[in-house]
């Protein structure tokens, strides 16, 4: 199959400079792969931003095409799997790292990958979600199959602007908790108290200089996405039992704690891949963001660019100055 289509490429210059162009390519340049997918939506990762500045740990070769999310239409299968016409979701494994992303308008992907859209989803939807939702979906559920519930207490959300916190945030409250957002940015507070946040603090109050090995129990649960102090701080805040689900390193990826919060208050810190999640879970996970775990109002949580914007969009990213979940219309 001979097709042209547009994508978004990152290439190094003369001058060991990472730029980013939007340029036809041809189906026969994309990777070796089961299924071809003709993308309707992608949606933009720190992963992406982190990939189009040429950082090694997340792309290894140039030129190269970002976008580690994608949903839309299967265009040609060679998986008894998956039939011309299913609409599908793909996130996570090597997509938009060292395989050709979804900042394109089609991609080829082993069929391994790929998740059926599920009943109750839009691809618009999907997107919303994205490896945001889902892992934000994979941290809840460590939680509750915890025994997390609304009657234990208030769960704290850090990095509650971003991608993962917003939807965390939207789905605890749709299920009923009381959600305190950690932020930096004043100018988002009014934002996070309408996606379902019922308490704001600043990042000041998480970030404890004290030198205590614990603090006044305050918190049933974490989703934590920053790393560093902030998380240390909230472990040293979670009451007798209770859990902390960890995915990110915003901060910093150390942690300087003590064994206390979890030998003297039977405490439990889970660690969250959605990478190479097995496909059991991912499919399960999903089908609970279409149904239970979906908030009233999902596309609040968004807003849609075209492709031609994202180089303007990856730039506020790296600058931190990205709020909510940006999809990228293709």
């Amino acid at each position: 199959m001979s097709h042209s289509f547009k994508a978004l490429v990152i290439a190094e210059n003369a001058e060991k400079q990472y730029v980013r162009n939007i340029v036809q390519k041809d189906i026969s340049d994309l990777p070796v792969g089961d299924v071809l997918i003709k993308v309707h939506y992608s949606a933009l990762n720190y992963k992406d931003a982190l990939s189009s500045v040429g950082n090694k740990g997340v792309s290894k070769n140039y030129p190269h095409t970002p976008g580690i999310d994608a949903a839309g239409v299967v265009e040609a299968s060679d998986s008894s799997d998956f039939q011309v016409g299913d609409q599908v979701i793909v996130t996570s494994y090597d997509l938009g790292m060292n395989t050709a992303g979804g900042l394109a308008e089609y991609i080829r992907v082993p069929a391994n990958w790929i998740v059926k859209l599920p009943a109750g989803l839009t691809l618009k939807e999907a997107m919303i979600n994205g490896t945001a939702g889902f892992t934000a979906g994979m941290c809840i559920n460590a939680l509750l199959n915890h025994g997390l519930n609304p009657e234990k207490g208030k769960v704290l959300v850090t990095g509650s602007t971003g991608g993962v916190g917003t939807l965390a945030i939207a789905m605890l409250a749709k299920l009923g908790f009381e959600v305190v957002a950690v932020t930096g940015k004043p100018e988002a507070v009014d934002f996070l108290k309408k996606i379902g946040a019922s308490e704001i603090v600043g990042r000041e109050a998480l970030d404890d200089q004290s030198g205590r090995p614990l603090l006044k129990s305050v918190y049933a649960g974490v989703v934590d996405t920053v790393g560093g102090n902030i998380l240390a701080t909230a472990l040293k805040s979670l009451t007798y039992g209770a859990s902390a689900a960890i995915c990110g390193l915003v901060a910093s990826a150390e942690l300087h704690t003590t064994v206390l919060p979890f030998i003297l208050r039977g405490n439990t810190l889970f660690g969250i891949d959605s990478a190479e999640c097995p496909m059991s879970l991912r499919q399960n996970i999903w089908q609970k963001l279409a149904t239970d775990w979906k908030p009233n109002d999902l596309a609040l949580l968004a807003h849609e660019i075209s492709l031609e914007e994202v180089p303007e969009k990856l730039d506020l990213m790296l600058k931190g100055k990205a709020l909510g979940k940006t999809i990228v219309k293709l």
